[in-house]
């Protein structure tokens, strides 16, 4: 496998190149880049060895890690690191694989290195045919999916189309949902039963009490390696936390 360490703090990537190679010594770390421009100039250049992932810092000397993503149209596997935490959910928008806070953990290391591996040998083994049959099948799924619910307020019943709630909450044992608009309606399923209705690729339930809408996430909190606060639009009163057994879950979730 073949490494590319995006990195503009030489401590930090001479760690992270070691902590790689104590992992797997068979990883070759192709090379340590410190800036945007030079790491642009280098993808673009067909003669140099090109990376199947890359370790990419978030905040570089000359500019944001992400301007590398946009410049370069680049899909190629990528584990942020960074010592910042606001960036989470928008790492996930892009081809992450996982999303590492400085001081790197040899441990989270392994783990998000694990996950790469899992996700090559997948898109290795699985064929056209597999692949197609796979597509159908998502298609067929989402088909079946509750795209609306009826409602009752006082003596009038409505629809609400699925695509305009935020999220779904538990409030004093009742069941609620929660439109972008900020409206707020009572309902009879459980969460449970709801988790079976919708469609995975748009509703997580991230704790026993709320089950979120990927849009309504505006943005992700790192409190420690086992720790998320979520930040929702339109906002609760109460923090957001996603549950601990579900963390690992939740980020794969993101990177879909």
């Amino acid at each position: 496998m073949k490494v590319l360490i995006i990195e503009d703090e030489s401590l930090s990537a001479q760690r992270l190149q070691k902590l790689i190679i104590s992992y797997d010594p068979s990883i070759t770390v192709i090379g340590i880049i410190a800036s945007v421009r030079e790491s642009v100039r280098y993808l673009q250049n067909p003669l140099n060895d090109q990376p199947d992932l890359i370790f990419l810092d978030i905040h570089l000397e000359d500019d944001l890690g992400f301007k590398i993503i946009e410049q370069q149209n680049l899909f190629i596997p990528i584990i942020f690191t960074t010592a910042f935490n606001e960036y989470m959910l928008r790492a996930f928008k892009t081809n992450s694989v996982d999303y590492l806070l400085k001081p790197i953990d040899p441990g989270e290391l392994a783990g998000s290195l694990d996950k790469f591996r899992r996700l090559n040998e997948d898109k290795k083994t699985s064929g056209d045919l597999a692949n197609l049959k796979a597509l159908l099948s998502q298609q067929t799924a989402r088909e079946a999916y509750k795209d609306r619910f009826m409602i009752s307020a006082g003596p009038k019943l409505f629809s609400v189309k699925t695509s305009e709630i935020a999220y779904f909450l538990i409030e004093q044992k009742a069941t609620f949902f929660k439109t972008y608009e900020g409206k707020h309606y009572a309902m009879d399923y459980s969460l449970d039963k709801l988790s079976v209705m919708l469609d995975p690729a748009r509703f997580f339930r991230v704790n026993r009490s709320i089950l979120v809408s990927l849009d309504a996430i505006s943005s992700i909190h790192a409190i420690s390696a086992s720790k998320l606060k979520l930040e929702l639009a339109p906002s609760l009163k109460e923090e957001v936390y996603v549950s601990i057994d579900r963390i690992s879950e939740f980020k794969n979730w993101l990177g879909r």
